[in-house]
């Protein structure tokens, strides 16, 4: 048993006040408006949101980070928490998708065509993923964690939404497969069985690399804190996997689908264009279908919007939690133009691939789209491509020594 003199002292948590009575002065407010202008569904989803900013901020739940130190480290941790949450999202999701409805309500996956624009639009949006330093959802936890680096990859992200529903048009001519359900072609049992024996193939390649590389599993040990982890964080990644399944499931149930993040930020972006003078509802993305009802309707009535804003607000309170709200200003001239491109390809790529780590990675693959497996494969590789230029932009490719060293 180790010496407790040699023990690292827990971490005091000083809870950020004033962060934590904005954050939940506003999740009350967005509450009540909510129920009273839209319903009670839209609320419950505003709250739903809340809870997802909470648990990707206390577990820092990343997909950009778990795939870059697996590309440039060999170590797999982030990937194998990845593969478990989709292992239990299947489990979930394709027999609720299968029957079509959840608790009396006809429920459907996101499921879209494969082909050349997902291709095309996952590679870059991986890329982006490095640059701009975060994910759709990472970008969302972080900005509201206080992060205003993340802030301008956000805005960006909200330009290259916008830019790239302009372009739509000409990616969706080019070659692609009808939208394919793997739950429906195969059926439920064939469906689940390869989707589950697949994550357990790539869970069993990170071990089989990681030992090669450092000669075993490298684990990280828990950061000891004063009081409540569950109240003040961290959360153990298997924690965090488990609360994302669990709530994606819930948003099932309330919204018929699942969730979904990039959406919002395209709609942001032709609002905002159509403010400034630009006819944006004559382009062909929003000028028919839901594109076009959602740009004509008042934002809070959209439901990715809604709940993007509440997995800020939710993760505003939970870095006031953890006692680590403190925004810095000053961000170096390298670090802000990788923010900038990096903003650009994600919301570009995201648009293309009809989705991105949420909507097409991993509500798609709990869909039982295709499209999902198609996206993975073209934005790992993007994250190859992205992981080696971020020295470029002075950003941190972390390594740890290998064993023996």
């Amino acid at each position: 048993m180790a010496d407790p003199a040699t023990l690292p002292l827990p971490r005091r948590v000083d809870i950020n006040l004033n962060p934590l009575g904005v954050s939940l002065l506003l999740i009350l407010l967005g509450a009540v408006f909510l129920a009273q202008t839209v319903g009670p569904k839209h609320a419950a989803l505003f709250g739903v949101g809340s809870l997802l900013g909470i648990a990707l901020y206390h577990a820092a739940f990343g997909f950009t980070s778990a795939w870059r130190v697996f590309i440039a480290d060999g170590r797999g941790a982030g990937l194998r928490a990845q593969m478990l949450m989709l292992a239990f999202g299947v489990l979930l999701f394709f027999p609720v998708l299968a029957n079509g409805t959840l608790f009396g309500n006809p429920v459907s996956g996101l499921v879209s065509p494969a082909g050349t624009s997902v291709i095309v639009g996952a590679f870059i949006f991986g890329i982006g993923m490095q640059l701009g330093g975060g994910c759709a959802s990472g970008t969302l936890y972080t900005v509201g964690g206080g992060s205003t680096r993340m802030l301008v990859t956000l805005i960006f992200f909200i330009a290259g939404s916008l830019i790239g529903t302009a372009h739509m048009p000409f990616w969706t001519a080019q070659p692609q497969l009808a939208p394919t359900s793997l739950v429906k072609v195969m059926g439920l049992a064939p469906a689940l069985v390869l989707n589950l024996a697949v994550f357990a193939l790539i869970a069993a390649i990170t071990v089989m690399v990681e030992k090669r590389r450092h000669g075993r599993l490298v684990n990280k040990a828990p950061e000891p804190v004063q009081g409540s982890r569950w109240l003040h964080g961290p959360w153990p990644l298997l924690a965090g996997a488990v609360a994302l399944v669990l709530l994606n499931f819930a948003t099932l149930a309330l919204a018929g689908r699942p969730w979904g993040v990039t959406s919002a930020f395209a709609l942001w972006g032709a609002k905002t264009a159509s403010f400034m003078g630009i006819d944006v509802a004559s382009w062909t993305y929003w000028s028919k279908g839901a594109s076009a009802a959602a740009l004509q309707a008042p934002v809070w009535q959209d439901v990715t919007s809604v709940m993007d804003i509440g997995i800020v607000l939710g993760a505003m309170l939970a870095a006031a939690l953890a006692g680590r709200y403190a925004p810095v200003w000053r961000l170096p001239l390298r670090s802000l133009a990788a923010a900038v491109v990096g903003g650009l390809l994600l919301g570009y790529g995201a648009r293309l691939a009809y989705g991105c780590n949420i909507g097409a990675y991993f509500s798609g693959i709990l869909s039982g789209s295709l499209h999902g497996w198609l996206w993975l494969v073209a934005a790992f590789t993007g994250n190859v491509f992205g992981t080696r230029l971020r020295p470029l932009f002075g950003l941190e490719v972390e390594r740890v020594k290998p064993s023996g060293c």
